[in-house]
């Protein structure tokens, strides 16, 4: 792996993953550097479940649902689903309000350090979370955010420019496609500039 700049560049969301365990050493260290990411007024409301025990992995994959567009097709089959998940938290004892920002953050260390160790990450949102909190015994002061599913990486993902739709596809050999928008289509220096056709919000 090269510098944080090429793991960024390099990281895509993985949804097919090897049959080989991860390490508790590397589900922690995994742990550490979200731990360790900026928090607003260094509050540090989440907290974090590592699930690597067969019977729960087939639980927590039950209650999550995957790659929306391409649903069903890219739900991974039963040889190549995770080996792990991390279950993010936020104590809302500690912040009731804009926790999601420091989950965030958290989980996108995550994804990077696991990168790091040529393990695959997805971040899921679309979650059963009460079911989720009766499995884990997640006490009721503990919101359920996101959970990162784990696992080697079991296929190559590409980057598309987008064209016509930010819809993400599969080819027919399976090749999971990633449309993202150009540089010079978000990036603006000193000032947002007018792009033909599109009215800025100060000129409403």
């Amino acid at each position: 792996m090269g510098s944080a700049y090429d793991i960024i560049c390099e990281r895509r969301s993985i949804r097919r993953f090897k049959k080989k365990k991860i390490s508790k050493e590397k589900l922690l260290k995994m742990v550490n550097a979200a731990r360790l990411a900026p928090s607003a007024a260094n509050i540090q409301p989440c907290e974090f479940i590592v699930v690597d025990e067969k019977k729960l992995l087939d639980e927590v994959f039950e209650n999550v649902k995957w790659a929306g567009y391409i649903s069903p097709s890219g739900d991974p089959p039963k040889d190549h689903r995770p080996v792990a998940y991390i279950i993010v938290l936020i104590d809302l004892n500690k912040k009731k309000k804009g926790g999601e920002q420091d989950a965030a953050a958290s989980i996108q260390n995550i994804l990077l350090t696991a990168w790091e160790e040529s393990i695959g990450s997805c971040w899921i949102g679309s979650i059963n979370r009460k079911r989720i909190k009766r499995i884990f015994k997640i006490p009721h002061h503990l919101k359920v955010n996101s959970i990162v599913a784990l696992g080697y990486i079991g296929e190559k993902p590409v980057i598309e420019e987008v064209k016509e739709s930010i819809r993400y596809w599969k080819d027919d050999r399976g090749v999971l496609h990633v449309p993202k928008r150009r540089i010079e289509d978000i990036c603006y220096f000193n000032m947002y500039m007018k792009r033909l056709g599109v009215e800025t919000n100060a000129e409403r």
